[in-house]
C-alpha cells in the first residue's frame, strides 16, 4: 500500500477507509437504523426491530457491524441495552447520501426537497 500517498490532501488510507464506511452504510436496514436512533436517541433491539420493520435477530447483527465501526454504542439499562449513535457522523453521511438521491428522483428543472426547505 503506498501510505504516503494523498488525494486531494487526504491520506490513502482515509480513502480505504471511507470506501468501507460507505459501504458499511448502503444497506437499507442499517440507514433506517440510524434514522431511527437519531430520531429517538436510545433504543433496545427489540424497539429498533419494531421501529424498522425487521426481525430482532437481524437488526442484532446490524448493530454488531456499527458498533465494530464504532458508529453506534451501547448503555446497560438493568437487563436490557440500549444502543444510540456514537457521533454525528454517521448520521451527516446518511443525510446527504439521502440529499442525493432526492437529487436523482427530481424531474428535470424541479427542486429536490431538501432545496425547497432551503430557499
Amino acid at each position: 500500500m503506498h501510505a504516503d500517498k494523498k488525494i486531494n490532501s487526504v491520506p490513502a488510507e482515509f480513502v480505504d477507509l471511507a470506501a468501507e464506511v460507505l459501504s458499511l452504510l448502503s444497506d437499507p436496514t442499517r440507514i433506517r437504523i440510524i434514522l431511527t436512533l437519531d430520531a429517538a436517541g436510545e433504543l433496545s433491539v427489540g424497539e429498533l426491530a419494531q421501529a424498522v420493520a425487521k426481525n430482532p435477530s437481524g437488526v442484532s447483527q446490524h448493530l454488531a457491524r456499527l458498533r465494530m465501526a464504532r458508529m453506534v454504542t451501547t448503555r446497560q439499562d438493568g437487563t436490557r441495552v440500549l444502543y444510540k449513535l456514537a457521533d454525528e457522523h454517521a448520521l451527516s453521511v446518511v443525510i446527504e447520501a439521502v440529499r442525493q438521491a432526492e437529487h436523482s428522483v427530481a424531474s428535470a428543472g424541479q427542486l429536490p426537497l431538501h432545496h425547497s426547505h432551503e430557499a
